[in-house]
């Protein structure tokens, strides 16, 4: 039976990091046809900054050097799909020849600092209430509570962030609201610009946090409303057991299944970050890239940046069905 079992989980999770595979190379596929349907054309855009009026020789040489003039399919899908596969994203039009890899790393700590402090901050709180509102349903802390995460899950996180910035730093002057650092902060010593980078860091995390923490309450109340009317819990009850027992015991494990899949997906988009949240705040992360990539049509920072936001959703669907089957062994 051992030996069964163990075969059976083992099939199942080899199943679960194929489908992961071929996922991924799907959408590596979509992501290099995505950008090649928006309007432009890189090459008139990498010599816009040009002196003198530029001719077409000068577009097509321009072409030919970043291998734009070959056909779509196959030539330029298949040297898209090889390079990758070997680790190469390329190299952007826009920053003149600089390896898209190198952009990526640069931008990824300041997006890693801003989403996944939210995350972290959102997941701790909104679970938290989530699980207190769907345990005492139909108190005042769970009108008090859904009422207030219905609200703030309805409302986008780039509004939220310019009603922070009016509140905080155009009105009461508290606290900045553009940037990572202030101007001449590189001469303060490395405290004060920890200190400087922190107080930028304030409205943007609170900006992301603020909308996370809905979904979050809003998911882990209606799990925990579904779970505290099982049979088993009512079984509990009738044992003798206290409220306490009950929840840490029984409820909270049946409760975390469909909080650990939202978790998971939202951890995905923290490599990309939110991206509207990053305009408003001018925050030098992935997705102000995404934003200056965008304009300049610069299909090599595009795709490998929608590539790495492919890539940790699909990485964030295998772990949940993973950690699925660890919390429900039926899954299995």
């Amino acid at each position: 039976m051992a030996g069964g079992s163990g075969g059976r989980a083992g099939h199942h999770t080899g199943r679960i990091i194929f489908r992961a595979a071929a996922t991924l190379l799907m959408v590596a596929i979509l992501n290099f046809l995505l950008f090649r349907v928006i309007p432009g054309d890189p090459a008139n855009m990498l010599l816009a900054g040009a002196r003198s009026a530029i001719t077409i020789h000068q577009i097509e040489a321009q072409r030919q050097s970043w291998g734009l003039d070959k056909p779509l399919i196959p030539n330029q899908l298949f040297s898209y799909v090889s390079a990758t596969l070997q680790g190469d994203l390329g190299y952007s039009f826009k920053f003149r020849g600089r390896r898209v890899s190198d952009l990526i790393l640069e931008r990824i700590p300041a997006t890693l600092a801003l989403a996944g402090l939210a995350q972290l901050i959102a997941i701790t709180i909104g679970v938290t209430l989530g699980i207190i509102a769907g345990w005492r349903r139909g108190g005042a802390v769970d009108n008090i509570t859904t009422g207030i995460s219905l609200a703030l899950y309805s409302t986008p996180p780039f509004w939220l962030g310019m009603l922070l910035v009016v509140a905080f730093s155009t009105m009461l002057g508290w606290l900045p609201g553009y940037g990572a650092y202030s101007a001449g902060a590189a001469h303060v010593g490395i405290l004060g610009r920890l200190s400087d980078h922190a107080r930028h860091l304030i409205l943007p995390v609170l900006a992301v946090t603020l909308g996370l923490i809905g979904q979050y309450v809003v998911v882990a109340r209606a799990a925990m409303s579904d779970v505290v009317t099982e049979d088993y819990i009512v079984t509990a009850r009738a044992k003798g057991l206290t409220n306490n027992q009950i929840l840490m015991r029984h409820a909270f494990r049946n409760a975390m299944l469909p909080v650990v899949t939202l978790i998971t997906l939202n951890l995905g988009y923290v490599v990309a970050g939110a991206i509207t949240v990053e305009s408003v705040f001018a925050w030098p992360g992935i997705g102000s890239l995404t934003v200056e990539a965008l304009n300049a049509r610069d299909y090599p920072v595009l795709q490998g940046i929608f590539l790495l936001l492919g890539a940790s959703i699909v990485f964030a669907n295998l772990m949940a069905d993973l950690i699925y089957g660890v919390l429900d062994p039926r899954v299995r």
